[in-house]
């Protein structure tokens, strides 16, 4: 193969009913230059037979990743990726036929681009709707992200680009040390805010980072996380990330109990306020949950003197050292 303009790299764990119709959408790109690459993270299920099923087209390639993180996956993507801009799809999700060529036209056109991803669309399992619980805020942790039709540059980190319709330049992953190995899915934990903390470090180095409304993903929404108690793990999880997010950027201390312990006792108030709106209490129910889950890795880092996230991973990891990553 001639040197790739743009690698699509899926990372993948034990999604075989998905992965290939995830593939099959890259494989029907009207982009003409492209290398897919797939990295199985310890599945135990048909992936490698899938993706088998496909490396008769020369843009398929096929890497194992034994160890535990969706962090390590991608990173092991990315290394063995050949072209300066990197592309991941989740293993659930389906590219648009364009998803590509708009993803490469942007770096070419902004020098100063380090990550770009568009809109998310969801795929809802056959015959099931939204619950009448779930607000267009939770529909987020399921990966929906609209900001609209037009082409904006991100400000705010908080409005990153989803993962599972991401890209970012080589040489910004390169000069930061990939993604950081304390973030990000690992076994059956929701760590998360690998993506949100890649782009605080590109704004801060004064680099661009964009949403860019034509390069869409459609996700499916796995029944499993149509129940409340996902929503609450994830919450859980999410107030993890952020605080070790906060203690990456030189924010720990103190006054993250205070900040922590005044949002947990606002979600709570709001969630009691609003009762006759299932969806509006519940989405402050699971935000005062997170606010537990921060607290509790405040408190560790406090006293215990470990940062919070990368202590849950490796919990996490030694748990499960015959599980792997979950990604998406």
């Amino acid at each position: 193969m001639p040197q790739p303009d743009i690698s699509a790299i899926i990372c993948t764990h034990n999604r075989d009913f998905y992965l290939g119709a995830a593939i099959d959408s890259l494989l029907q790109q009207d982009f003409p230059n492209f290398e897919i690459i797939v990295v199985d993270n310890g599945s135990s299920d048909r992936t490698k037979e899938v993706v088998a099923q496909r490396e008769s087209d020369s843009r398929v390639k096929y890497i194992y990743e034994p160890t535990l993180g969706l962090s390590f996956a991608r990173n092991t993507g990315f290394k063995q990726a050949r072209s300066q801009i990197l592309a991941y799809l989740d293993d659930d999700a389906i590219a648009s036929p364009q998803w590509l060529r708009t993803l490469w036209n942007a770096y070419q056109q902004n020098e100063k681009l380090a990550i770009a991803g568009g809109k998310v669309t969801l795929i809802w399992p056959e015959g099931v709707q939204a619950p009448v619980w779930l607000s267009p805020g939770l529909a987020e942790n399921l990966g929906a992200y609209d900001l609209g039709d037009q082409i904006t540059l991100i400000r705010e980190p908080g409005l990153t680009p989803r993962g599972l319709n991401y890209s970012i330049r080589r040489s910004f992953l390169e000069k930061v040390g990939g993604f950081d190995l304390n973030l990000g899915r690992v076994g059956k934990s929701l760590l998360s805010n690998e993506e949100l903390h890649m782009t605080e470090l590109a704004l801060n180095q004064g680099w661009e980072v964009a949403y860019l409304p034509e390069a869409i993903a459609a996700h499916n929404v796995a029944p499993e996380r149509l129940k409340r108690s996902w929503f609450l793990s994830r919450g859980w999880w999410q107030g993890i990330s952020e605080c070790y997010r906060e203690q990456l950027t030189g924010r720990a201390g103190m006054g993250q109990l205070s900040n922590g312990g005044e949002k947990f006792l606002r979600g709570v108030y709001k969630s009691l306020k609003y009762v006759r709106d299932p969806a509006l209490s519940f989405d402050n129910l699971v935000y005062a949950y997170g606010q537990i889950g921060y607290l509790s890795a405040a408190i560790r880092s406090l006293f215990l003197g470990s940062p919070s996230a990368g202590s849950a991973s490796t919990s996490v990891r030694e748990k499960h050292s015959g599980d792997r990553a979950e990604p998406g």
